[in-house]
């Protein structure tokens, strides 16, 4: 089983052992060039590139190339979900998932990455995780092209250019994209910070504050730059650092055109657009665009 988990891990991350290699040699699609361990599954493979989805739902027009995928799929008419969990009232349509869910009772982060400390309970996070160190958006936009690391970060991004803010705070007129961050924004009203470093007196009212807090008791930078020495404590340094190499500079000013590396950088010179001056002095009445030192 543990061999099965390491090879799992180096498969997600494009890395296959000899062993493995020779599996997937023996039957390999003529079209992409993928490898199989048996014929069978060469001939699924193939309906992919045909277009041919012969497994079709009685219910309404779903079909797709394997029966598994059917199997599954009826199951969100019949509401069937014959995965129990022994341990609490969680139930489920696919085995897989009751997998993934047996991982939060018993703590099991099997797939763990090579880079940081990093461990998870999915194959599936730890591929979204290596983005983090990569730096690779494969889910582009087809409004902006902007980049995500992962489906359903797409899918949220996609809300920004539809208009809809379905979460809604109930004591201002918040409304965002996301349910986590209205669970931050309500932290403003309350106060609370639940996140506290057990060295010193920070808290925040977010995790992530709390992790890359940590890593400045520790010296901890697992985000290493490919190109230089670089290394950092968040993986939103990283991608900033990373555009000094690539010259990126994709926040772009709707007025003059002018463009920047950071989204701060083009808050600052809409500024100069728009007149406003946010920083004021507490001794005169003198009011600036920008904080200065």
């Amino acid at each position: 089983m543990r061999v099965q988990h390491q090879e799992e891990i180096a498969r997600q991350m494009g890395i296959r052992s000899e062993n493995e290699k020779v599996k997937k040699k023996k039957h390999v699609c003529h079209v992409c060039d993928k490898g199989f361990v048996s014929p069978s599954a060469l001939d699924t493979h193939m309906l992919v590139h045909n277009g041919l989805k012969p497994f079709k739902c009685h219910l309404c027009e779903y079909a797709c190339t394997t029966s598994g995928n059917l199997t599954y799929h009826l199951r969100t008419h019949s509401g069937e979900k014959p995965f129990k969990c022994h341990l609490c009232e969680y139930a489920s349509a696919q085995s897989g998932n009751m997998t993934n869910h047996l991982r939060r009772h018993s703590g099991e982060k099997p797939f763990k990455c090579h880079l940081c400390e990093y461990a998870c309970a999915t194959s599936g996070y730890l591929v979204y995780h290596l983005r983090t160190h990569s730096g690779e958006k494969p889910f582009k936009c087809h409004v902006c092209d902007k980049g995500c690391d992962s489906p359903s970060a797409l899918d949220t991004h996609m809300l920004v250019h539809n208009g809809l803010k379905p979460f809604k705070c109930h004591l201002c007129e918040y409304a965002s994209t996301q349910s986590g961050a209205l669970t931050l924004h309500l932290r403003t009203h309350s106060g609370e910070k639940p996140f506290k470093c057990h060295l010193c007196e920070y808290a925040s009212a977010q995790s992530g504050a709390l992790t890359k807090h940590l890593r400045r008791h520790s010296g901890e930078k697992p985000f290493k730059c490919h190109v230089c020495e670089y290394a950092c404590t968040a993986p939103g340094d990283l991608t900033k650092h990373l555009r000094t190499h690539s010259g990126e500079k994709p926040f772009k000013c709707h007025v003059c055109e002018k463009a920047f590396a950071q989204s701060s950088h083009l808050t600052t010179h809409l500024q100069l657009h728009s007149g406003e001056k946010p920083y004021k002095c507490h001794v005169c009445e003198k009011a600036l665009s920008q904080a200065r030192g």
